[in-house]
């Protein structure tokens, strides 16, 4: 099997942001090389917001400036509204990816606007890039699956804000399960009703393994055709709404899971175990990622 699925590592940012252990921009550098190191390619690295709301994520400029352009490489910078952008065109980060919350509560509690004018803000970026240049594009539809507040959240909703995203100039729309609460069935049926109004864009999926399905949910995903996957190296990650959420699926497990299976990553599984076990280790915890825990199979000699 030669199909290429890309993996795009999120723990830098995704990961790193609700942690209680607060690394150094040098830290977190030193994180993202060994990532690279591994294979990673596509890395959410920083993300530009109010460093006072987020101090894991202090610094974001210090890293973007400690991290030489490299063509072969794509560093992303997550972005909330205009002033997000532009720090992320001044910083020169390869890629912008704009959250937009899929129920209203929760993006009122997360971002402080409701789904309305989170889209509102997506169109004013897409047309400042379109108009005057700036990074590639990409917006994540977050609890598209579920909400911790307003419970279920309806497909045709999703649906309807993939199709109104497709319209604008973006590059990527990703599907976020924040909390961990979609099941394969109902991942593989949302893929296949937002291809159908996408209007070609790639899509990308996010999973947190909170109720133990991340995997699956990812393989569902492959199956329904999305080649684009998050993970974050060890497991690491979780939502602060989700209650004893655990992180987002493990890079490591899925790298296995895939090229078990047949398909290419461009990973070094082992060079990435290892990342996973010296983050951790500054975190002053142990990988959640169950490969790391495990071990290599079949097992070297």
């Amino acid at each position: 099997m030669s199909r290429f699925i890309e993996i795009v590592e999120v723990g830098p940012r995704d990961g790193l942001q609700n942690e209680n252990v607060t690394l150094t921009p040098d830290q977190r550098v030193e994180f993202i090389r060994r990532l690279e190191a591994a294979g990673a390619r596509r890395i959410e690295t920083v993300s530009f917001v109010n460093p006072a709301r987020l101090p894991q994520m202090a610094g974001a400029e210090e890293v973007c400036a400690a991290l030489p352009a490299d063509p072969s490489r794509s560093r992303i910078g997550l972005v909330l509204n205009m002033r997000g952008w532009d720090r992320a065109i001044s910083t020169g980060c390869d890629e912008a990816n704009v959250v937009v919350c899929a129920s209203d509560t929760f993006g009122i509690r997360n971002q402080g606007a409701e789904t309305r004018a989170q889209m509102d803000t997506l169109a004013a970026i897409a047309g400042r890039r379109a108009a005057e240049g700036g990074p590639q594009l990409s917006v994540t539809f977050s609890v598209a699956f579920g909400c911790p507040f307003e419970g279920e959240v309806d497909p045709a909703r999703v649906t309807g804000l993939v199709r109104e995203a497709a319209q604008l100039p973006l590059d990527e729309i990703a599907l976020a399960d924040t909390i961990g609460v979609a099941d394969p069935w109902a991942v593989r049926r949302l893929v296949e009703a937002c291809r159908s109004v996408s209007a070609g864009k790639r899509l990308r999926l996010h999973f947190h393994d909170t109720r133990n399905t991340g995997l699956a949910n990812a393989f569902a995903g492959i199956e329904a055709g999305v080649d684009v996957l998050d993970a974050s190296c060890g497991g690491l990650g979780g939502c602060p709404f989700a209650p004893n959420a655990t992180g987002n699926i493990g890079a490591e497990d899925l790298v296995y899971m895939l090229e078990r299976a047949g398909f290419e990553t461009g990973y070094d599984l082992p060079a990435l175990i290892s990342t996973a076990e010296w983050v951790c280790g500054l975190l002053g915890k142990t990988p959640t990622a169950s490969v790391t825990r495990a071990g290599l199979f079949p097992i070297p000699a």
